[in-house]
């Protein structure tokens, strides 16, 4: 017996045509659960499509609110929804876009009390977040507990993306020891950043984390995209 309803054969019906997923691909991803680490810049668009693809259980950690300044790059979000909090605003707006995806909110900052308890529970942990000391945070526990982490980081027109702890892959330590001091390494709130740089990233992302599921991933590299120069670097790792 199926485990999908006539409703989902019509909504991933282009997914089912291709022979990468099929039937088995897409029961793959129904039945695979992935945290999202921030409901942002990255967050929004790697939220948009891992829902719209059919991932059967998605949950999204962020205890922040709403600004009228992120609504330039966070689209997810109206203008409406300012001062609401993003994780539960963007799990009403992306229950109304497939009601099939099951949505775990959690309004609260992911920290050293909470971190290992919230993501033991997933397979796969996406990190959107805006600081070093919660990517080390989500990387290390994703270590601990043998998770893959789909890691991205924007910088004005910059984007850097990696699958880390994967396929005896390495980690972020492996690459970048040690957090850089925060005044070295500003936010996009200091030095601005293009609109549509974390909406590409965060639909890359959202790729690579199909991909996994699939078990058909196997860039083992840090992509450095240049969006102002439409260049991409890809160092072995």
């Amino acid at each position: 017996m199926s485990i999908f309803s006539k409703e989902e054969f019509v909504r991933y019906s282009r997914q089912f045509m291709l022979p990468e997923i099929g039937m088995k691909g897409q029961e793959k991803l129904k039945n695979a659960k992935v945290l999202v680490v921030g409901a942002g810049g990255l967050g929004c668009p790697a939220l948009q499509y891992l829902s719209a693809a059919g991932i059967g259980t998605i949950g999204i950690i962020d205890f922040d609110t709403i600004e009228l300044h992120n609504l330039h790059r966070q689209i997810l979000y109206s203008t409406n929804d300012v001062g609401k909090q993003k994780a539960e605003t963007a799990a009403d707006r992306l229950n109304a876009q497939n009601p099939n995806v099951s949505f775990v909110v959690y309004n609260q900052m992911i920290n050293e009390e909470n971190a290992e308890k919230i993501i033991s529970l997933y397979d796969i942990i996406v990190d959107g977040s805006d600081n070093f000391p919660t990517r080390y945070l989500v990387n290390d526990t994703c270590v601990k507990f043998k998770k893959p982490l789909v890691y991205g980081s924007i910088f004005k027109f910059e984007a850097q993306l990696a699958v880390f702890n994967y396929d005896e892959g390495k980690n972020l330590r492996d690459i970048y020891p040690e957090p850089p001091n925060p005044e070295d390494v500003p936010n996009c709130s200091e030095n601005g950043v293009l609109g549509v740089v974390p909406g590409i990233l965060g639909v890359y992302m959202a790729s690579a984390v199909i991909q996994i599921i699939l078990g058909k991933y196997q860039n083992k590299a840090l992509l450095i995209f240049d969006f102002n120069q439409f260049n991409i670097l890809k160092l072995e790792i």
